[in-house]
């Protein structure tokens, strides 16, 4: 490629905040949950590069026809690889895609066709655009991408606060996660962190189970804990875990948790997984210990608790029946049962019809 702006680039990153910035300096974007992606184009040949600078294109080969027909014979823009289905964003399906076999990919990619959502433009033909300002980039994104049609779409964009709250109470069941904060004026700079992005954070209570050694301590400090939820059958099922400890609290937490550990695995509700032969790490409810492509060889052995302690964790948001990203301990809840671990206590946002927002900003 001979492009003002050629491959690898690393994409500008966001720094989370509390709350929504005030004043008249923002431009407000839904945050998108899926693969970030920058797309470069040079007459016919297309590049889909990942955040950490790979090639996509083997993985949705159903985006590249589409996007050689309809941008620029020349330009990169910023975005975000997505899968839309009716009940919202689904980012396991979306994982799915990244499978070593082609053929796999190929009936994936009829089967759950993806999306992509622009939200900002590098380069177009000769012009390299990352050191204007935000407000002209999104302008021209808007002017080049008037006329784009499923699976290419631009995201919507507000300078008004109000509305821009609006979008994070009533488009997080559609599965977007919070919403992005760019200054108007602001270039594009590869690798810092000088948008702002705000995202759900709820509390739950959860079952610890079980818990993994930290990879670093020669099993002297504890690496993460294993969260449990009860269903609508009383079975606990494993739905992720929280870690993030500072040394000093892994340490505490290896002779607070010695004893839960004794006779733990007689009874336990994952008693089968505990053998790394029956894990496979796939299906609804994955398995503590289970290995998958997604593991890339990490050892998942895990260590079984009683499960008899609850903690306070904050999450994100639900991913079907599990954390879509780590949860953060809070503290441990000496007052509540296990049996009150239910997904009963999480909140429920009813789904935003995705085409609408879509639509929105066109």
């Amino acid at each position: 490629m001979q492009l003002p702006v050629n491959p690898p680039v690393l994409p500008m990153l966001a720094k989370r905040v509390g709350e929504l910035p005030v004043g008249k300096t923002w431009i407000f974007e839904p945050k998108w949950d899926g693969f970030r992606a920058l797309v470069f184009r040079d007459g016919d040949e297309i590049l889909i590069q990942s955040r950490d600078q790979k090639s996509l294109n083997r993985y949705f080969p159903e985006l590249l026809e589409p996007l050689r027909s309809q941008l620029p014979a020349r330009c990169v823009l910023d975005g975000e690889i997505v899968v839309a289905t009716e009940s919202g964003l689904d980012f396991e399906t979306l994982q799915l895609r990244i499978h070593p076999a082609a053929s796999r990919v190929t009936l994936l990619s009829q089967q759950t066709p993806t999306s992509i959502v622009f939200f900002d433009l590098l380069c177009e033909g000769e012009r390299d655009l990352r050191g204007e300002p935000f407000r002209s980039r999104r302008a021209d994104l808007e002017s080049l991408l008037s006329s784009a049609v499923q699976p290419i779409h631009i995201t919507p964009a507000t300078g008004n606060a109000s509305v821009a709250s609006d979008w994070f109470r009533r488009f997080e069941g559609a599965g977007l996660d919070g919403v992005m904060a760019k200054p108007i004026e602001g270039a594009y700079q590869p690798d810092k962190r000088v948008m702002l992005k705000v995202k759900h954070e709820r509390d739950c209570d959860c079952v610890v189970a079980g818990f993994r050694w930290y990879k670093k301590g020669e099993r002297t400090l504890i690496g993460s804990l294993l969260l449990g939820l009860f269903d609508d059958a009383s079975a606990l099922q494993h739905v992720g875990v929280c870690a993030s400890f500072p040394q000093d609290k892994r340490r505490e937490l290896v002779e607070f948790l010695a004893p839960y550990r004794k006779d733990a695995l007689a009874n336990h509700p994952w008693k089968l997984w505990a053998d790394p032969g029956s894990a496979t790490g796939e299906g609804e409810h994955r398995m503590p210990g289970g290995q998958s492509r997604w593991s890339q060889g990490k050892d998942l052995s895990w260590e079984p608790l009683r499960p008899e302690l609850v903690v306070e964790v904050a999450y994100e948001h639900m991913q079907g029946s599990r954390f879509r990203h780590m949860a953060q301990f809070r503290k441990w809840r000496i007052d509540k049962q296990p049996s009150d671990c239910t997904y009963a206590q999480l909140e429920v946002v009813p789904p935003q019809e995705l085409m609408e927002i879509f639509a929105s900003g066109r």
